[in-house]
């Protein structure tokens, strides 16, 4: 996705609307990661998990209509890629979900982002920020959401490593395929990935309608709305604001958990969540930066 339009219609007015168009994408991925949690008893993770991925394909490829012909053998092979890295980031943070709380599963998750900027900037400010970070799961390990069960935040890492492995696929893929083409086709194939893990999860679940329909709104909620206001956010404001506002995540996903899931913050909490957002901030911004040294 790639931001539009003139440097006048990204100030003022427009990019205040742009900083609501990300505030309103965060808020739904997140409380529908909520909404997602509370649907766990009835179809499980991984069955929740599929009716999303199928949802939200179904409806992707409704929209988009992706073309399917005319790509060749290494197109498909980035696109298998990008939605195993799809399917895998959503099923380990679910899996996540369901043993810890969303906040603190969320801040995990970030780490794999993190890592990638940090490893873009340059010079000695990146280390610093890696040591916010650092700090910030140190204080999730003693003590902090009232501790940690060790299998769960495995499952939060492995998902921030999918995500930073669906960060560069999905760079890949906007430079094969045209629009949103790349993302509709990726998620279908994630959605296929899923579906017998979700068979096996959730069983005859899956065919009940309140089931059905909950996590159509959590496909919704989680990923067909928030694509979309991503996509206008881009054409309002730059590519380094909006990853930056995304390094909230974390936070945004710990008032969900307390609203929706009623997870209480504790101080420890609040600080760990707040050292992982502003390392995760800082370090984008010091990539960013050095990007547009390169650039010039």
């Amino acid at each position: 996705m790639r931001p539009g339009g003139s440097g006048r219609r990204a100030a003022g007015g427009g990019s205040l609307v742009g900083l609501g168009l990300v505030a309103g994408g965060l808020a739904a991925q997140q409380f529908g990661a909520a909404v997602a949690a509370s649907l766990f008893p009835r179809a499980g993770a991984l069955g929740v998990v599929t009716l999303r991925l199928t949802v939200a394909a179904l409806v992707l490829l409704v929209v988009c209509r992706p073309a399917v012909r005319g790509h060749r053998r290494a197109d498909w092979a980035v696109i298998a890629g990008f939605g195993a890295a799809l399917a895998g980031m959503n099923a380990l943070i679910y899996q996540a979900i369901d043993r810890i709380p969303l906040g603190a599963a969320v801040t995990l998750e970030v780490l794999g982002p993190l890592t990638l900027s940090v490893l873009a900037a340059r010079g000695a400010r990146r280390w610093l920020w890696a040591g916010l970070a650092l700090a910030g799961v140190a204080l999730l390990g003693r003590g902090g959401f009232d501790g940690l069960d060790p299998v769960g935040a495995g499952f939060a890492l492995a998902a921030g490593a999918a995500w930073a492995a669906y960060i560069l696929l999905s760079a890949r893929t906007g430079s094969r395929f045209p629009g949103v083409d790349g993302l509709a086709l990726a998620m279908a194939f994630g959605a296929l990935l899923s579906l017998p893990f979700g068979v096996a999860d959730a069983g005859g679940a899956l065919l009940d309608p309140v089931t059905v329909g909950l996590g159509a709104a959590v496909a919704l909620l989680s990923s067909v709305l928030p694509y979309t206001l991503e996509l206008l956010a881009l054409r309002r404001i730059a590519p380094a604001t909006f990853s930056v506002l995304m390094s909230l995540a974390p936070a945004v996903a710990a008032l969900a958990g307390q609203l929706v899931l009623g997870q209480a913050l504790s101080p420890t909490d609040v600080a760990a969540i707040a050292l992982v957002v502003l390392a995760s901030a800082g370090a984008i911004r010091a990539a960013a930066g050095l990007r547009s040294e390169v650039e010039a």
